[in-house]
């Protein structure tokens, strides 16, 4: 693939990653939670993974020609993980946070929330397609892949970045790190809430 439109790709990429949303929002209270910052990262790539796969197998053309239950499903999926971070925003690292959900859940909700996020779904079928060049080297399922892992990659890097520097910067400082866990699960539970209602009112 050319390098210049890899690059162009790379940086328009880096600029959605970088916007608050759900995936941000969940890694921060992954971090001030207690919880593994790099299981939750994992699941949120893990997310983005099965979306490539999709998008390099021909699925992702099907997917769209339903997007609205699929929006719907993640919509609801973030009021119901948002309302259950306000409900009990706890202190970062408390032993009930600790013991109230294993890696392995911590993980499978990174990757539902990612895998239903629909900026993640805007992505891979509306920008990801205007990178792809027919009468490249690469074939347009290998381009997709090449495609998939930078948005992986970015996600991976700045998720991290944002996990860890809110545990660090919030862990001596419970009170502020309260308020902030129940914005990211307000963020959580509004960003779901919007979509639902826009969702269902075209419906």
């Amino acid at each position: 693939m050319d390098t210049r439109l890899l690059l162009s790709f790379l940086a328009l990429d880096l600029l959605l990653v970088c916007v608050p949303g759900a995936d941000w929002a969940y890694a921060i209270s992954a971090g001030l939670r207690g919880r593994s910052v790099g299981w939750a990262v994992g699941g949120l790539v893990a997310g983005y993974a099965v979306h490539t796969v999709l998008a390099v197998a021909g699925l992702a053309v099907l997917v769209a020609g339903e997007p609205r239950l699929l929006t719907v499903a993640g919509a609801g999926y973030l009021v119901w993980l948002g309302w259950g971070v306000l409900r009990s925003p706890g202190a970062p690292g408390t032993a009930d946070e600790l013991a109230d959900t294993s890696r392995a859940r911590v993980f499978l909700r990174g990757a539902t929330i990612s895998g239903l996020n629909p900026k993640g779904l805007l992505l891979y079928l509306s920008v990801l397609p205007q990178f792809l060049t027919p009468h490249g080297n690469l074939p347009i399922p290998a381009q997709t892949a090449t495609l998939g892992l930078l948005h992986m990659a970015c996600c991976a890097a700045v998720y991290l970045t944002v996990g860890l520097g809110a545990r660090a910067v919030l862990a001596t400082r419970p009170s502020a790190a309260r308020a902030v866990t129940r914005t990211s699960g307000a963020a959580m539970l509004g960003i779901g809430a919007f979509l639902l209602v826009q969702r269902l009112a075209t419906l």
